[in-house]
């Protein structure tokens, strides 16, 4: 039996390439002392692994060459050299990008496939619910009546914030998106009360037409234009929480800052970027309270899923691009 996993070869310039990257046959890995042998069901591709594939100073290691990646995933244990955890079990860990994972049981979290579906410990109840909820309830300071917009509204994080939002008594809730069908979701069916495709006309101007009033809280996964035009359309006190700059990720020039941050002055504005690994304190909280919301049916959620490790590299661009509705999830 083999092992087939993602190395990465060399570091991307502007939009990573197939020759960045190579699928390699490996021995399936051993058990060790305190370690957990994990066959991977589902793997998770997010957009923070770009910035992993350079070797620039961030808030996370960069990969190595030559060896495997690592990411979200979730699946079941086939040998455990560890108290706690046994063979059988469902884990969620970070030994993604490869079929087999030999991890550490210390860093595992067991879950309960009878609680939840696997794959929703990737998105809806795992690290990028945890990120809409820290980052709109405690880096946004989120208040009830607060009028809330969030860009990349379709994506995984960005449909929960508004849904949290709108559960938490928003005043109005707005979102772009990349399409005229994804705009359709976030108003049909995750209850946005206006939504807009970003790339029909000037960002600013579709954003004052669906908050004339303006915004109190922005939630930033774009960067670029729409931070500018949130900036533009903040209300007195407003927040801004950067979770992402997606539409920068591939970018080989610095981009332009927007051009209007005076306008904070004015408003007594506050932007302030925020990282999910330093709010995890809130995940008993998120979990029981989210956790309810998916059982009702209050919160919605979408997943896209592409099959076969082979085509986990295709998933991760998809996700760069914007062609997943919901949490992009490699099904194995």
């Amino acid at each position: 039996m083999i092992n087939r996993e993602w190395h990465l070869l060399s570091r991307p310039v502007g939009w990573p390439k197939p020759e960045d990257f190579d699928l390699v046959e490996t021995e399936i890995p051993q058990s060790g002392e305190g370690q957990v042998l994990v066959r991977n069901e589902y793997l998770s591709v997010d957009p923070y692994m770009r910035g992993r594939m350079s070797a620039a100073k961030s808030y996370a290691e960069p990969y190595e060459l030559g060896r495997p990646m690592q990411g979200g995933a979730v699946g079941e244990v086939v040998a455990s050299e560890a108290e706690g955890i046994a063979v059988g079990d469902h884990v969620l860990h970070f030994g993604g990008w490869r079929e087999y994972a030999a991890v550490n049981a210390r860093s595992a979290v067991k879950v309960d496939p009878a609680a939840a579906p696997l794959p929703a410990y990737l998105g809806v109840l795992g690290m990028t619910g945890l990120t809409a909820y820290a980052g709109l309830l405690r880096t946004a300071s989120f208040k009830e009546g607060d009028a809330v917009f969030v860009s990349g509204a379709a994506g995984a994080v960005g449909g929960q914030v508004g849904q949290i939002a709108r559960l938490k008594g928003a005043s109005r809730v707005i979102g772009s998106a990349g399409s005229d069908e994804k705009v359709r979701l976030l108003t049909e069916e995750y209850g946005f009360d206006a939504a807009f495709n970003y790339k029909s006309g000037p960002v600013a101007e579709q954003l004052r037409a669906a908050a004339p009033d303006g915004i109190d809280v922005y939630f930033d996964n774009v960067g670029g234009e729409h931070l500018e035009a949130a900036i533009g359309s903040l209300k007195l006190g407003g927040r801004i929480a950067i979770c992402g700059m997606i539409s920068v990720y591939n970018n080989t020039e610095p981009a332009p800052g927007p051009r209007n941050l005076a306008r904070l002055i004015q408003t007594r504005g506050r932007i302030e970027g925020f990282l999910v690994g330093d709010h995890y304190d809130l995940q008993p909280e998120f979990v029981r309270e989210v956790g309810a919301w998916v059982r009702s049916g209050e919160l919605k959620y979408r997943e896209t899923f592409v099959e076969g490790i082979e085509n986990t590299l295709e998933a991760f661009l998809g996700v760069l691009r914007g062609d997943n509705t919901g949490k992009m999830i490699v099904k194995l």
